[in-house]
């Protein structure tokens, strides 16, 4: 088992959508860890100015291994659409600007996608990566990764979810991300995923 001192984990993130999808996660997966967001320490968002998601968990799960003296799980995640060059990635929380604003981000990459729409569906995929460092310098950190193929929609469809959810098209199923029920996008998603990857290193040996 991937373990770590008292089984206390901080979960690196305050994003308050997010924080909900991981309790329902870590409820999900019935580890034997506690999970704090570190909101609840008063640990302010690492600044994240890594290329990749991977650089970007690692980042922030340094940040709150070291403010908490606890091991610390981050995840970086968004959206990349191949015909814009992998864009919005790493940039999908202020891709309009307006850090966290998914309105405002939902519209920036409609409006970027209107020169490419032809007719044909626009691939995409949603990408999770977890960090888990047991200490702020932990050498050997545990990485998870989930990709979630889907398509763009040309309008938003579906009250659930956050951040592009309503724009990210299932064709297989016939639905939006944010139409899915909480536990049915648990088992597909992106961050769904890397969190069965993460539990099964978590049960490991």
């Amino acid at each position: 088992m991937y373990s770590f001192a008292d089984n206390t984990l901080i979960l690196a993130s305050n994003n308050q959508g997010k924080i909900k999808e991981f309790n329902s996660l870590f409820e999900f997966a019935a580890l034997p860890i506690q999970v704090i967001a570190q909101g609840q320490l008063g640990i302010i968002d690492a600044i994240e100015d890594g290329l990749s998601f991977v650089e970007n968990a690692l980042i922030k799960a340094r940040h709150a291994a070291k403010a908490s003296g606890h091991a610390a799980l981050a995840d970086d995640s968004g959206l990349c659409v191949p015909i814009l060059g992998g864009a919005p990635g790493i940039y999908s929380a202020r891709f309009g600007g307006e850090h966290g604003n998914d309105a405002l981000n939902n519209q920036t990459l409609l409006e970027k996608l209107k020169p490419h729409r032809n007719g044909q569906p626009i691939p995409a995929m949603f990408v999770c990566v977890l960090a888990l460092v047991r200490h702020a310098e932990d050498p050997l950190p545990l990485i998870c990764q989930g990709i979630w193929q889907g398509e763009i929609l040309e309008e938003i469809r579906g009250e659930g979810g956050f951040g592009y959810d309503p724009l990210f098209w299932l064709p297989e199923l016939g639905k939006a991300s944010a139409e899915l029920e909480k536990l049915e996008k648990n088992k597909i998603s992106h961050r769904g995923i890397a969190m069965a990857q993460f539990r099964a290193a978590m049960l490991a040996g």
